[in-house]
C-alpha cells in the first residue's frame, strides 16, 4: 500500500475554503486548517477586548473564541468571494451583529491574508 501524499492547496482553493468556513461562522476550524502556526493577526485598531496584533496560531484561536463569546446575537454575516493574486487574497466580511450589553450594529471589513507554502501567515483587517 502507498502512502498518500500531502498535496499542498493553491492559494485560490485556500481562499474559497476560508470564505466558505467564515459565511458558516467556523473561525477556529478554518485557522486550523489553513493558518501556519506562527500566523499573525492584525486588527484595524486596538481595543479594550483585543489588541492591534495577535501572533501565533493557538493566540488567533483565543481571539476568535473571545470574540464568539462576546456575541449576543448574529443576525447576519455576509462574506464576499474572494479577489485573488499571486500570495495574497482578499475578501469584504459584513456582519450586523449586536454584542452583548450593546446595541445593534453593522460592522465592515476589507480582510486580506498573506498565503506563504500552502498556509495563511497573516490575515490583515481594514475597518
Amino acid at each position: 500500500m502507498k502512502a498518500q501524499q500531502c498535496v499542498a492547496m493553491t492559494i485560490e482553493e485556500i481562499a474559497k475554503r476560508l470564505v466558505a468556513y467564515c459565511r458558516e461562522a467556523k473561525w477556529e476550524t478554518a485557522q486550523r486548517e489553513l493558518y501556519a502556526d506562527g500566523a499573525v493577526s492584525i486588527e484595524p485598531y486596538e481595543t479594550p477586548a483585543f489588541e492591534k496584533e495577535t501572533k501565533g496560531l493557538q493566540a488567533i484561536i483565543e481571539k476568535g473564541k473571545k470574540f464568539d463569546a462576546m456575541v449576543g446575537e448574529m443576525h447576519e454575516l455576509k462574506v464576499s468571494e474572494p479577489i485573488v493574486a499571486t500570495n495574497a487574497f482578499a475578501c469584504t466580511m459584513l456582519m450586523d451583529v449586536t454584542m452583548k450589553g450593546q446595541e445593534r450594529m453593522k460592522m465592515s471589513e476589507l480582510c486580506v491574508y498573506e498565503v506563504k507554502n500552502g498556509k495563511i501567515v497573516a490575515e490583515r483587517f481594514f475597518a
